[in-house]
Order: C-alpha cells, then structure tokens, then sequence
C-alpha cells in the first residue's frame, strides 16, 4: 500500500489555483529555500501518514463542492512514487483539474524518472526555487525566477493571473490557514490590523 506523508490537507481554498480546489500540502523537502513560506513543512518527519486510496477517497468525497486539487508542500516530488499514484487515479476516474508547485526546476524535473507520467496527469505545473530576492507574490508565483507551465488546455494564463495571491480560511474545527503565494503580506497587514485594535 503506497502512502504519502501529508503536512496539512484543505477541502477549499481559491488561492492555490484557479476555482475553488482542495489542497495537499506534503511534509518534507531538502531543497531548502531561504525565506520558505512553509518551513514547517521541510523536516521529513511530521505530518501525516495517509494511505493513497484514503487521500483519494477524501477527495473525492468533497464532489462538485470543487473543481480540482493542488498539490504543494514541502516538496511533493520528493514522494514521487505515491503523488504519480494518486494523479494517476485522479485524472483516470475523476474530472478534477490538477496544479503542482514544485521548488524543482522545469529542466530538472524532466530528468525525474517518469517525469512523462507524471506530467501528463497534471493540467497546470509550477516549477522553480522561491527566491526571496525576487519576490512576486501574485500571478501563482511566489518569486520571479518561477515558471507556468500550461499541461493542457483546461486554464489559460489569464486563469492563472485571477487567482488570488493570499487568503484566510477557517476549518471546520477552528483552525486558521493563512495560504496562497503572497501568505506573509496577508499575514503582515492582519497583525498590523488587528495590534492596532
């Protein structure tokens, strides 16, 4: 039984794609980019162990309430085996749209062993370090240097430019995420707004 460890799982989000999409945040990551927007996320340990049929099921249990899933992290081509099984479900028996951030290069993930596979059950593809010299925060990137990579013809650029650079969701059980590419202006102008209340 594969299974992927998983940092945090949101059942609705706006701000990690175009459309309203659930989430997978997947635990560990050795790139190490300095000013990392989920540093808890880096350490290999942590998270959740979650088999892929269980993910799946998750998924698919949110129905119309979204149009697809986004996967980021951590690093998710660092569980490469289990994330291509659960694409590989997905885009076999859902009609869900699937984005993938990746801190890896465009050029090196296409050395990844099934990288074809891998690409081919994902609509939209992110790819590139965060680097904090080059802060963007909008357009679905984190950091200039990144690239959008356009799988199929499901978004256009245009898709990817409406999503929203940051957003606050509140969980069924009270949690507050802070999410999106631009997460530390958002959390910023909220601690500015709310210290001065």
């Amino acid at each position: 039984m594969q299974t992927l460890r998983v940092a945090r799982f949101l059942p609705g989000s706006r701000a990690n794609g175009p459309g309203a999409r659930a989430v997978v945040w997947m635990q560990g990551c050795t790139l190490g980019c300095p000013g990392c927007f989920n540093p808890e996320m880096q350490p290999p340990e942590g998270g959740t162990l979650t088999p892929v049929d269980a993910l799946f099921a998750q998924i698919v249990a949110l129905g119309d309430a979204i149009e697809g899933v986004s996967f980021s992290g951590g690093e998710p081509l660092q569980q490469f085996d289990p994330l291509l099984a659960l694409l590989e479900r997905i885009r076999r028996e859902t009609a869900l749209s699937t984005l993938i951030f990746t801190g890896y290069t465009w050029d090196e993930v296409q050395v990844f062993p099934a990288a074809a596979e891998l690409l081919a059950c994902a609509d939209v593809f992110i790819a590139g370090r965060y680097d904090a010299t080059q802060p963007l925060g909008h357009g679905m990137l984190g950091s200039a240097n990144q690239t959008i990579h356009l799988l199929t013809d499901r978004y256009t650029l245009a898709d990817i430019q409406a999503v929203p650079p940051a957003e606050v969701v509140i969980t069924e059980t009270g949690d507050v995420v802070i999410s999106g590419v631009a997460p530390f202006e958002l959390e910023r102008v909220l601690k500015q707004k709310f210290s001065t209340d």
